[in-house]
């Protein structure tokens, strides 16, 4: 057998293997909206942009509605550095104050969404 017929059929049973596990979700969230944040750091990353868009159409075509919110998580750390304000984080989640939310609506309004 050649390499290249090996090679179709593993990925041809990780893809049958990987839907498998996928279904009983598909079932679950099929007609419902979720959402996906989509972060600064993640953004930066081409080959993973792909796959997160790639994900999205998969999810939109089996069902799911996603809508994507931005994150601009580093570029937020940096201004809050700037003015001399400590980033709080809770469990990995940011813990925004009302400096903090200064600071974010001035980077996510005036960068990110022009």
């Amino acid at each position: 057998m050649s390499n290249e017929s090996e090679y179709i059929k593993e990925t041809a049973a990780t893809r049958v293997r990987v839907l498998s596990e996928a279904l009983p979700y598909i079932q679950q969230f099929a007609g419902r909206t979720i959402v996906i944040k989509y972060g600064g750091a993640a953004m930066k990353d081409s080959s993973l942009k792909d796959k997160v868009i790639r994900d999205i159409v998969f999810l939109s075509s089996v069902g799911v509605r996603p809508v994507v919110v931005h994150g601009r998580g580093p570029e937020i750390n940096v201004w809050l550095d700037k003015l001399g304000i400590e980033p709080q984080f809770k469990d990995g989640l940011r813990v925004t104050d009302a400096a903090t939310m200064e600071v974010v609506e001035m980077v996510l309004v005036g960068r990110v969404n022009k």
